[in-house]
């Protein structure tokens, strides 16, 4: 007997799903009354429409099988597109502190305190951005408003290339500033709804490893091109970041999808078994409606304000360490520019190992990613302390030094991610996400000014204001845990324990955790 060829087994799968699907849709009955699909997700409008009951989605989700075939699906689908653009976006975020250890500053005759304006501005733009875009990719097919920004930052890194002057460079950092600012909260906010809140901190942390990635291919890529000569080694940089982000954006115009309902790559009933495992999170999935209520809700929550200020101090030390680090290490090298490029590769490394490892750990257990988060700062106040005070002639102990300092950035992508994990409602979720990146912006653009020029290349003020974020960081997210657990006993106490599994007939609706009872906080 000849064995059956993997189509067939395919078309027996495909045999299989449909002979347990529910009732053609000319035989059951839609109702869904003018006004009511405001209130609905825009999951419970597709499964309405498509005639799949919950009770039929309680049924998928009992099929382990199919569930971890699915998610591999979404693993080779979705996150090698997350992951590419995290990577590109790094590479040119850092484009300017690459150009700076070569002819930048001799080039366009910018100084070193117009340098710190430079990283600032960019995150000037950021805030400006931040809010109208991300409520532009809610309103509007969020793969395609992603890939037109990403194709259009594209392009203006190619115009840097053009500037003489600090003028021109600035203009063009505060544009690239407003056009990356949709990227990283709308990458959480689709994990938020393609993975189950297990599955969350772990694939967010993967895509962040990218930053590290971005890191050693950037350190390789232009350690290479630092080898040209006859033309402005700068000008080379953001010409090649440009043109490869473009090149990648016009990709993701075609491959990234905008929400599970309308992505093309997944079967209608692949499309419910994802709409189920999302129904778990309670978050909801997705509605371009813009609720003010909601947005209310969002600015009175005390556990966004707690995530606000932790990412503001976190992202202080971002706004240093990310600017002015290659320029210690320029310190440690001697001013050779060629090893300050090989010396930061490795700092890649080290990163990459935190952002996955952190994110990775607090997946595996159920609730401890606020313990993690703690964990994660204190080899940064290890690492910057040795930086301050080791004798600049210890060039391997402060390398490695260096290289600690970059942890913090593992707790940073589990606190990115819990407006995504712990808020329900969209149109809360989305403001929650943007007032999460207003303190990643304000950060960013304090950080660097506490790196005096005449300190260099020690930049004792910087040690010190890295150190004093870090420990606040701490002190901040025990009081998030102690919060998240009041409200979560609260709970229990006033409506009982709540299965994960208990949403059998529950209806997906456009509710916020302040709303569902069924809710609960992970901390």
């Amino acid at each position: 007997m000849t064995q059956p060829t993997q189509a067939e087994m395919n078309d027996r799968d495909d045999m299989a799903i449909k002979e347990k699907s529910l009732p053609a849709p000319e035989s059951t009955e839609v109702d869904i009354k003018a006004g009511e699909i405001e209130d609905l997700d825009a999951a419970e409008v597709f499964l309405r429409n498509n005639n799949f009951s919950h009770a039929y989605l309680h049924e998928l989700l009992q099929d382990e099988v199919a569930c971890k075939k699915l998610v591999r699906k979404i693993n080779w689908t979705l996150m090698p597109l997350l992951c590419g653009t995290y990577l590109l976006q790094y590479i040119d975020k850092q484009a300017l502190s690459y150009a700076a250890v070569f002819d930048l500053f001799t080039s366009t005759k910018t100084t070193s305190e117009e340098y710190s304006w430079l990283t600032s501005i960019f995150y000037f733009g950021y805030l400006v951005s931040e809010w109208p875009s991300s409520y532009l990719a809610q309103h509007f097919p969020t793969g395609k408003v992603l890939s037109a920004f990403v194709i259009t930052w594209g392009c203006v890194l190619m115009l840097t290339a053009a500037c003489t002057n600090f003028t021109g460079l600035a203009i063009c950092r505060f544009i690239l500033g407003c056009l990356e600012a949709p990227i990283t909260p709308c990458f959480m906010m689709i994990v938020g709804m393609w993975f189950t809140r297990k599955e969350q901190p772990a694939r967010a942390g993967i895509f962040y490893c990218f930053n590290g990635v971005g890191s050693m291919t950037g350190g390789i890529l232009f350690y290479g091109v630092g080898q040209l000569k006859g033309f402005p080694v700068w000008r080379v940089i953001f010409l090649l970041c440009g043109g490869l982000t473009i090149v990648w954006g016009i990709a993701l115009l075609f491959l990234l999808p905008s929400s599970i309902m309308t992505a093309k790559f997944f079967s209608t009933e692949e499309k419910a078994l994802l709409i189920a495992r999302s129904q778990t999170n309670r978050t909801g999935v997705y509605n371009k409606k813009i609720k003010y209520s909601q947005i209310k809700e969002a600015l009175l929550d005390p556990q966004i304000w707690l995530l606000f200020l932790f990412t503001l101090c976190n992202e202080g030390i971002n706004g240093g360490f990310a600017n002015f680090g290659k320029l210690i290490v320029k310190g440690i090298a001697h001013g050779d520019a060629l090893k300050t490029t090989a010396y930061g590769i490795p700092s890649g490394a080290f990163q990459v190992f935190f952002v996955f490892t952190g994110p990775f750990i607090a997946s595996r257990f159920k609730n401890i990613r606020t313990y993690v988060m703690a964990l994660y700062l204190l080899p940064t106040i290890i690492g910057t302390s040795l930086v301050w005070k080791l004798p600049r002639s210890n060039s391997n102990g402060l390398l490695v030094s260096y290289y600690l300092i970059g942890s913090f950035v593992a707790s940073l992508v589990l606190a990115l991610q819990m407006p995504a994990n712990n808020v329900a409602g969209y149109t809360k979720r989305v403001t929650s996400t943007c007032l999460v990146f207003l303190a990643y912006c304000v950060g960013n653009i304090c950080g660097p000014h506490a790196f005096l020029a005449a300190e260099a290349p020690v930049y004792q003020t910087g040690c010190k204001f890295i150190i004093a974020c870090a420990v606040i960081q701490v002190v901040i997210v025990f009081a998030l845990r102690a919060l998240l657990i009041r409200r979560n006993k609260k709970r229990d106490a006033e409506f009982g324990l709540v299965s994960d599994m208990d949403n059998s007939e529950e209806m997906i609706e456009d509710l916020t955790d302040f709303e569902n009872p069924r809710f609960r906080y992970s901390y």
